[in-house]
């Protein structure tokens, strides 16, 4: 019983570190975007634009994991004898 009440003490611990450590450091780790290649588009007379197809915006994002899911339930459905064979018979013995 001592050892799951020091490692719940321990897990609690680590996951509260970890929680106040993320919430001080959210402003100073930018990412590579940010950091590298915006500046280097700004050095450029280049500044930065919306993308052409912004997948923020609504469910574009789900739209497109819906095809995906789409092409590969078909193409799993068209291969499904190569994939998975059927177990063969040959030398089975009758019971």
């Amino acid at each position: 019983m001592r050892k799951v009440v020091l490692a719940g003490m321990l897990i609690f611990f680590l996951l509260l570190g970890l929680w106040l450590g993320l919430t001080q450091l959210k402003s100073k780790w930018p990412g590579v975007d940010e950091a590298v290649v915006e500046r280097f588009a700004r050095e450029s007379d280049r500044p930065p634009r919306d993308p052409y197809i912004n997948p923020d915006r609504g469910d574009l994002l789900l739209f497109f994991f819906l095809l995906a899911g789409v092409a590969g339930g078909f193409v799993g459905g068209y291969f499904y004898r190569e994939l998975f064979p059927p177990k063969s018979t040959k030398g089975a013995r009758n019971a």
